[in-house]
């Protein structure tokens, strides 16, 4: 029998691995949908380490929004998007007084599946350097969050770990908060470019794929860390396995090839601007 991996990055996915009516110690699941606006929001708690251990996932809050239309070219329908995670964000970054915020767009811009972070980190407004030069009163406003943000690439092009330059720059720029846009992997063909899980327990970079780094979190950096992913990938073991329900059928050759939609650099350019200006409005 073909042995292999079921990989997925959302607490969402992880929590459906367990039949619903089975309780699992430590996780609360919560619920919402915005009939209007055709969006499901799933807030899954992981509260103690035993549910940390069955789910697979770190201690923290994950929540996911299900947005079927979102793969659909609808710049209205992605404003509201756009605005539904926005109000998400400002809870967990607690934007009621003036924060320093570091965006991190992880991923590799070569490889468009991956490159969801450095295309959202280009449509932010950065205001760092402004304030510092200018003061806030170039923007006319009392409060300012102060927002700068670092593409760091992909070791492969710098030599260097993520948490290593993360790292370096927040002990010398001091921000208060970091913030990391990743793209993920799914177990769910359906929730590919569909979905946004934004979550405060970090990240750890390349672990949907296999590729496991060491990991963004606020014991790692210092700092609070709140993550923002998308599914871009999905194993192509789980999909046979899916389609047949028989491991047996899992040719070994699939295991560690990824699939994604044909039109995904089209996708990675309209989902890179919903997730900016979602950044955008809850950090104005």
């Amino acid at each position: 029998m073909t042995e292999f991996q079921v990989r997925t990055d959302l607490a969402l996915e992880a929590r459906e691995r367990f039949e619903e009516d089975v309780e699992i110690r430590g996780v609360e699941v919560e619920e919402a949908y915005d009939e209007q606006r055709d969006i499901r929001v799933t807030v899954v708690r992981i509260r103690t380490e035993n549910g940390a251990k069955a789910m697979g996932k770190p201690i923290g809050t994950y929540i996911t929004l299900e947005a079927p239309r979102m793969s659909e070219p609808d710049e209205d329908y992605h404003r509201e998007v756009s605005e539904k995670l926005a109000g998400y964000l400002k809870k967990l970054l607690d934007v009621k007084n003036e924060k320093s915020v570091l965006v991190v767009g992880l991923g590799n811009r070569e490889v468009t599946p991956d490159a969801l972070g450095p295309e959202a980190v280009n449509h932010l407004r950065v205001t760092r350097h402004v304030v510092r030069e200018y003061g806030k009163a170039a923007f006319a406003r009392e409060k300012v969050q102060l927002v700068s943000t670092i593409v760091p690439g992909v070791m492969a092009q710098t030599g260097m770990e993520t948490l290593e330059i993360v790292r370096g720059i927040v002990a010398e720029t001091k921000p208060d908060q970091v913030v990391v846009i990743d793209a993920l992997a799914a177990r769910s063909s359906k929730r590919l470019n569909r979905t946004i899980q934004i979550s405060d327990a970090g990240i750890q970079p390349g672990s949907g794929v296999g590729n496991h780094r060491n990991s963004l979190t606020r014991e790692t950096i210092g700092i609070p860390v709140l993550a923002i992913g998308v599914p871009t990938v999905v194993d192509a073991a789980t999909i046979v396995y899916d389609a047949t329900g028989d491991r047996s059928s899992v040719p070994p050759g699939l295991n560690g090839m990824f699939v994604t939609p044909k039109n995904v650099d089209e996708m990675i350019r309209r989902l890179s601007f919903t997730i900016s200006e979602a950044l955008n409005l809850a950090l104005s």
